[in-house]
């Protein structure tokens, strides 16, 4: 059971309850950054894919070349099909990702006293630490055009290990942190957990291989927009499901407020 807290009420509710909070939370954070990916990312993902053409009608100069590619107007989805497709790809991915969220609050709150609201912004933020920004800054996203796809499965692999590598990180940082919560030197409290989350993240980048299949002629502002981009789309999703799962468990608590306050 949570224990109770001068600052506001624990984490409340059932299982399904905070389910539900995280479902509807994750859809609205997948709509948002589906948005955010859709006026900040597509027109990058067009001038690569663009660049990914013209390159491939030069190497060939045959109509094979049209049909292998899977972005042009001949594709099976056309671009219009996969900008729709962009907000049903983020909303699903919201869902899945809300449920995930939810859970883990679920089996986090027993060993906390934080207020729900602020478990729930602490937990928006240390997932994104760990599974995009460890991975994002190891394997930075890269657009078409980039990239062997003969080394996609390797590729695959190596950022499945660097989001283990973010999730250890922010595990050890979590049990630093609790070590010396009873320290009165602030520098200790936070200095600690921070210390040992960059050293497991410097451990961890030094034994992971380096990937870099970016071409010499692939122009560096584009594929920089480009991560940028990625990055936004990815801050957008947590920070939103952070915060809709919290305004939601505030509003939650409202009636167990009232009723304390009647009492």
């Amino acid at each position: 059971m949570p224990l109770t807290d001068t600052h506001g009420p624990t984490l409340q509710g059932t299982f399904v309850q905070l389910l539900v909070r995280g479902l509807l939370a994750g859809l609205l954070a997948g709509l948002l950054a589906g948005a955010v990916a859709y006026v900040v990312g597509e027109p990058h993902i067009d001038s690569a894919i663009a660049i990914e053409e013209a390159a491939g009608a030069d190497a060939h100069h045959a109509e094979t070349d049209a049909a292998a590619h899977s972005h042009g107007e001949d594709a099976l989805v056309s671009r219009d099909g996969q900008r729709v497709g962009l907000f049903l790809a983020t909303g699903l991915a919201g869902l899945a990702l809300g449920a995930i969220f939810a859970s883990a609050l679920h089996y986090g709150r027993r060993f906390t006293s934080l207020p729900g609201s602020i478990l729930a912004l602490i937990g928006a933020g240390a997932g994104w630490l760990a599974i995009e920004a460890v991975p994002f800054f190891k394997y930075p996203a890269n657009p078409p055009a980039v990239g062997d796809p003969e080394t996609i499965t390797q590729r695959t692999w190596l950022w499945l290990a660097s989001v283990i590598l973010g999730l250890l990180a922010v595990a050890v940082a979590v049990y630093a942190a609790k070590a010396v919560a009873s320290q009165h030197s602030v520098a200790i409290r936070v200095g600690a957990p921070l210390l040992a989350f960059l050293v497991v993240v410097g451990i961890g980048y030094a034994l992971l291989p380096t990937v870099n299949e970016v071409g010499a002629d692939f122009p560096a502002t584009l594929l920089w927009e480009f991560r940028l981009s990625s990055l936004a789309t990815q801050a957008t999703l947590w920070l939103a499901l952070g915060l809709g799962f919290a305004f939601l468990t505030d509003r939650a608590a409202r009636p167990t407020r009232r009723e304390t306050v009647a009492a």
